[in-house]
């Protein structure tokens, strides 16, 4: 028998649970394969899992007999920890507020045999307890252990630029976890100067009906981003023009945009700060002012009737013949958080910069 992990042995032993060595039970394979079958003689069976810990002084039983839960695993039937004094031995988790397990990703076992098999152990006892949902977070560094994961059950929900989030609904029937999210949201800036001239640019990686076209600088939100620092910043990275907020003015929502998900873009009215244009060389091929009447003679906008009625919203509001959408912070007893509620405030004052329609 090798040693399995650099700071501790993990063995499982159905019938019982190990807490530190028990006398003579030592890394080396001999003696633990001795007090496993001496154990055996009494009616306990070795498979998987006690904690060694070879720096461990924690004065606590060796040995604790408890009751086997059966259960099979290619073909074969183990018993499993089920102890009616203390909890069998499963993966470290903390319960959510809908009954669910989520799993803490610090404390996995370090080897794989070991969280096979803990984990089999884990969802055999969160089912008898009746749990509903699990949650198991696998960093890029522990990746080796997806593959486990999948054939014990659990499936893909969502993954990140470090990780990837794993599920496993325990109940009967169709599986109640809100699925991941649907939507990218992103947004496009309309910024006219003094001089009626709109800010726009041209895109250096674009499709070939795309190329050469001047379009409003656009970009996706970060994430914990509110839309209008998302427009503002867009607007700043890619022409290098400072902006102030204006108001949403309106929001296109369309799907099966990118990799089967939705898109929403929201058209923000925004107000020049400066005039000297910084072309983002990454992103951007050009930028520059033009006149607005240029801009909207273009092939692509006056064909494009989304793209037109766009335009014409955005110059409708210059003109001030509605009043487009304010961010205003608001609190909610439902989760205790800030948010930004849009809307469109009607009793404003005679002389406000905006009459509605």
């Amino acid at each position: 028998m090798e040693k399995v992990f650099d700071t501790k042995l993990e063995v499982l032993l159905l019938g019982m649970i190990c807490k530190k060595p028990f006398p003579g039970c030592q890394v080396g394979a001999k003696n633990l394969q001795w007090n496993c079958h001496h154990h055996q003689q009494r009616g306990y069976l070795l498979k998987a899992s006690c904690s060694i810990a070879s720096t461990s002084t924690e004065d606590t039983d060796a040995i604790i007999p408890i009751k086997p839960l059966k259960s099979r695993i290619n073909g074969n039937i183990f018993a499993y920890p089920w102890a009616s004094t203390r909890k069998a031995i499963v993966l470290d988790a903390s319960e959510d507020k809908y009954g669910g397990m989520v799993i803490n990703t610090d404390e996995l076992p370090r080897n794989s045999f070991a969280f096979a098999s803990i984990l089999h152990v884990s969802l055999s006892q969160w089912k008898l307890e009746g749990k509903k949902g699990v949650w198991l977070k696998l960093p890029l560094e522990r990746s080796e252990l997806v593959p486990i994961a999948v054939k014990e059950g659990f499936k893909y929900h969502h993954a990140e630029e470090s990780y990837v989030m794993l599920t496993y609904w325990i109940p009967e029937g169709p599986c109640m976890l809100p699925a991941n999210a649907s939507h990218q949201v992103g947004v496009g800036g309309f910024i006219i100067n003094e001089k009626d001239e709109v800010l726009v640019v041209q895109e250096k990686y674009c499709s070939s009906t795309s190329e050469g076209v001047w379009k409003l600088p656009t970009g996706f939100i970060h994430e914990s981003e509110d839309i209008f620092t998302g427009a503002v910043r867009e607007v700043k990275e890619e022409t290098g023009i400072d902006t102030e907020f204006v108001e949403v003015v309106a929001f296109r929502h369309a799907h099966q945009v990118a990799f089967e998900k939705s898109d929403l873009l929201f058209i923000c009215l925004l107000r020049p700060l400066s005039n000297q244009i910084e072309v983002d060389g990454l992103e951007i091929q050009a930028a520059k002012w033009i006149p607005v009447a240029e801009f909207i003679e273009q092939p692509c906008i006056q064909d494009d009737n989304m793209f037109k009625k766009i335009i014409d919203i955005c110059m409708a509001r210059l003109r001030k013949r509605f009043c487009g959408l304010l961010p205003h912070h608001c609190i909610s007893k439902f989760d205790g958080k800030t948010s930004c509620l849009y809307y469109n405030v009607t009793d404003q004052p005679q002389d406000f910069n905006c009459q509605g329609v």
